[in-house]
């Protein structure tokens, strides 16, 4: 079967389900409108058309816009089914695996020792985030995931399955009644561990069996990888994250990785089932299986011969009571003897994945993040100094001051609260969550907490300030700083010189890595594209030539969404296009929203989007930091200038804000039961606090994408189609911005956007939006010497093949919010339609925040 064989018979069997379930007439009319879209694109009138639209009625608009929804979750269903049949097919190293990471590597001139060094030095840190881009239920995605196990075979049992799950979808609530919780956005988010699980041992193998065939011998190194999560810990703007939803979150982890390390130790059990003296006659063995497991009491194996099992059963039960076990070392020693054994196969095969796991997972399954913005924590730490005493008014004091107290205070290890004297509520809100990861690493082990992210960080007293708190428990955190704005961006280097200049607080960083997480989100919201990419290459410069001064090693944080707006476009390349020169103890990357299900659904896919990531990471740690051209960077520099005027004469225009408003589904979306987090910070509403994924999203909704280019156009202008054409050619990090572009504007579409454009009255910023882009797509193309997206002809493909089928659904969003606007209660009436609009619109497009 090909992808478009698969389309067309999930296309039919959604036809069928559609005239059974709600008519023939009905399914005529999908047809009708889909012809008519057709037409439309073709150059013809869209008169017909919008007549239709405009005397459906809300239950026909609502069964329309979920019926073209739907396609759109089956073809990315038969779209992630090609990947794994594309991958599973392809002979040899595949581009970008860890094979070819080797083989380069080797080109470059590293040998095996080196490589081990650089394997042992990195790691790939990735960071699942609770964020309202995936917008499906987990009953939506259940269905879906039972389709996606029937594409590949497609018999006729199979499709009667495909059938029966899609006629239960239809008649399954998309929207949720009320807003998640964060308990289920913890679950939503830890769901996809299972498969990555799955993905892990083929991945070691693979560098096993790369280093053997690149370096001629075996090697002890384990994939430079690791995760952990926000959510649960992410306070930034959320006050449903309380400590107790800290202390759950860790519950629900612990008991997450006791599952995953119980499963992997059964199965484990089964396979071993080798006698260690291999003399041993058979009948001596003992019949061990799977349940023996069970059981709440095991005696020793028949004459102690099956030294694998009783070890493996003596771990599953330490695991199973909550004992504390060594885990990982007494696996490693299985490993070891397996091998001394001659049992080489048994344990690349068999122990692999148990190992693997208890290396990434643990028993502590992902590190959880706290994170609180800046002006809470410092709030926190002023009413600590004034209720113990120490200061009225801690707040009101100059920079220099408040380091000098704060430094005072870390000096003494008092705790500046009563021990055993409950806190204020303010102050237990913010000690509490430390309280709570301190707790769940007395039980599981220091990896069950992370970082301590201090968002908004503009100062070194941010930084220190979340130590203060610490101290209160008697826990010692790392505090994160997050550089967010594009002033910020650029005052970062000189906040971390002084930081780490602090005797206080290199006594608390000690030997470890220290982090610094860069914000796209906002520092784009405030800069624009351009601008924003040339802040976040420099800060990255800048502050690696700090950490390298003062003799610490550093790992940069990269706070990316999955819209280019927010930094997105594929990790392996985002990775390579970093600064040379920046990539010290690797790399933390978020992962968000709707990227969870387009990377980890399948673990053919989770391989694939992981031994990206690692490719990129060993290629672009190890390549030499040549010095830039000067013609470039000062390219670059008035490029930047030029762009962020541009920006920001659009967002600071009087009219703006309310012609965002009228063109964007901005208001609705905020009524979407998507996030337990608003869409906008705390204060009356602005562009400022307004949140960047509903900033993002709603112009996305409307295909305009303004977050992904608007600025461009006075950039390349600035710096010249030759210079620019040679900045693409040689400069990774050139190229990555300028095709991350490519892929915005080619997901841009001015026909769909002037539809929106007619919500509100005629203003002079649609004529120059329109312009821009018009201008922008040339300059860009002139640039890379080809149309858009020449390079990527399957993307370029996927979205002609999609347009035709998401415009319905843009057309019908623009009648309802016409509608809906009419009068007071119209949003009420027509919310879910118009809800339900959004969704299909995401799934259509994707990578939507």
């Amino acid at each position: 079967m090909s992808l478009n064989e698969d389309v067309n018979l999930l296309g039919r069997t959604l036809g069928t389900v559609l005239s059974e379930q709600e008519g023939p007439e009905f399914l005529e009319l999908v047809e009708r409108v889909r012809a008519l879209v057709r037409s439309v694109r073709a150059g013809e009138s869209d008169a017909p058309l919008r007549e239709l639209l405009s005397g459906a009625d809300a239950h026909t608009a609502e069964n329309l816009v979920r019926a073209f929804a739907l396609y759109f979750q089956l073809v990315n269903l038969a779209e992630e089914y090609e990947r794994v049949r594309a991958l599973q097919a392809s002979p040899g190293p595949r581009p970008q695996s860890l094979g070819r990471a080797l083989i380069e590597l080797n080109e470059m001139g590293l040998n095996a020792e080196e490589v081990e060094a650089l394997l042992h030095r990195l790691d790939l840190g990735l960071t699942f985030t609770a964020h309202p881009t995936e917008m499906r239920r987990r009953t939506v995605r259940t269905h879906l995931v039972e389709i996606a196990q029937d594409i590949p075979s497609l018999t006729p049992n199979a499709v009667d399955r495909i059938a029966a799950h899609i006629e239960a979808l239809w008649s399954t609530p998309e929207l949720r009644r009320l807003k998640p919780t964060v308990q289920d956005e913890v679950k939503g988010g830890l769901s996809y561990i299972q498969t990555i699980a799955a993905a892990l041992p083929a991945l070691q193998r693979d560098l096993n069996r790369a280093f053997r065939e690149v370096y001629g011998r075996d090697t002890s190194a384990t994939l430079p990888i690791s995760f952990s999560s926000w959510m649960g810990g992410d306070r930034d703007g959320n006050p449903f994250v309380t400590p107790q939803a800290t202390r759950e979150t860790l519950l629900l982890h612990r008991e997450r990785a006791r599952e995953l390390l119980l499963s992997a130790i059964r199965k484990a059990y089964a396979d071993l089932s080798q006698a260690h003296d291999q003399t041993a006659q058979d009948g001596h063995a003992s019949d061990a299986t799977h349940a023996d497991l069970n059981q709440p009491d095991l005696h020793q194996d028949a004459e102690g011969q099956e030294l694998y099992r009783t070890e493996l059963r003596a771990l599953h039960n330490a695991v199973r009571d909550g004992q504390p076990v060594e885990l990982l070392a007494r696996l490693e020693a299985l490993d070891a003897q397996l091998r001394a054994d001659g049992q080489g196969r048994s344990a690349d095969l068999l122990l692999t994945p148990l190992l693997t796991s208890a290396r990434v997972f643990g028993q502590h399954l992902v590190s959880l993040d706290v994170r609180e913005h800046s002006a809470l924590t410092g709030a926190a730490v002023a009413a600590l100094l004034k209720e113990s005493g120490v200061h009225a008014d801690y707040l009101g004091l100059p920079e220099a001051e408040k380091i000098e107290l704060l430094t005072r205070e870390l000096r003494s290890r008092r705790p500046l609260w009563p021990a055993g004297t409950p806190l204020p509520e303010e102050l237990e809100r913010a000690v509490g969550p430390i309280r709570e990861v301190a707790a769940a690493c007395a039980v599981v082990g220091p990896r069950a907490f992370g970082r301590y992210v201090v968002s908004m960080s503009e100062s070194v007293s941010d930084v220190l300030e979340p130590l203060i708190l610490a101290r209160e428990v008697g826990f010692g955190i790392l505090p994160v700083p997050l550089f967010e704005t594009l002033a910020d961006l650029e005052r970062a280097p000189t906040v971390m010189r002084e930081l780490l200049s602090v005797p206080e607080y290199r006594a608390v960083l000690g030997d470890a890595v220290q982090e610094i997480m860069l914000g796209y989100s906002d520092s784009n919201k405030d800069a624009g594209f351009l601008a924003a990419n040339w802040a976040l290459h420099e800060a990255q410069r800048n502050i690696s030539a700090v950490c390298r001064e003062a003799g610490v090693p550093w790992r940069f944080f990269h706070g990316r969404g999955t819209s280019i707006g927010r930094g997105g476009g594929p990790a392996g390349r985002a990775i390579l296009g970093q600064p040379a020169g920046t990539i010290d103890a690797g790399l933390r990357i978020t992962e968000q929203g709707e990227a969870l299900a387009d990377k980890y659904s399948h673990p053919v896919l989770a391989q694939r989007n992981l031994e990206q990531a690692l490719y990129g990471l060993l290629l672009a740690s190890a390549r030499p930091a040549p010095e830039l051209p000067a013609a470039w960077t000062q390219a670059l520099e008035r490029g930047s200038k030029a762009s962020v005027a541009a920006y920001r004469a659009l967002v600071e225009d009087p009219g703006f804000i309310p012609f965002f408003e009228e063109v964007t589904p901005i208001h609705e979306i905020s009524r979407l039961n998507i996030a337990s987090r608003p869409v906008r910070r705390p204060g009356a509403p602005t562009l400022h606090n307004l949140r960047a994924i509903p900033w993002v999203m709603s112009w996305t909704q409307n295909r305009a994408n303004l977050p992904g280019w608007y600025g461009l156009k006075e950039g390349l202008e600035a710096i010249g189609t030759p210079l620019a054409r040679e900045m693409y050619q040689g400069w990774p990090f050139f190229r990555s911005m300028l095709d991350n572009a490519q892929m915005s504007l080619a997901k841009s579409d001015l026909s769909i956007f002037e539809e929106y454009l007619r919500l509100g009255p005629s203003s002079e910023l649609a004529g120059k939006l329109e312009a821009a882009y018009r201008q922008t797509v040339r300059l860009v193309e002139d640039a890379v010497g080809a149309e858009l997206l020449h390079a990527e002809p399957r993307l370029r493909r996927s979205i002609e093949l999609r347009n035709p089928y998401i415009d319905p659904i843009h057309r019908l969003q623009v009648e309802l919010l016409r509608r809906a606007r009419a009068t007071a209660a119209g949003l009420d009436e027509l919310e879910r339609p118009l809800l339900l609009s959004v969704q299909g619109i995401s799934a259509g497009v994707r990578n939507t925040g």
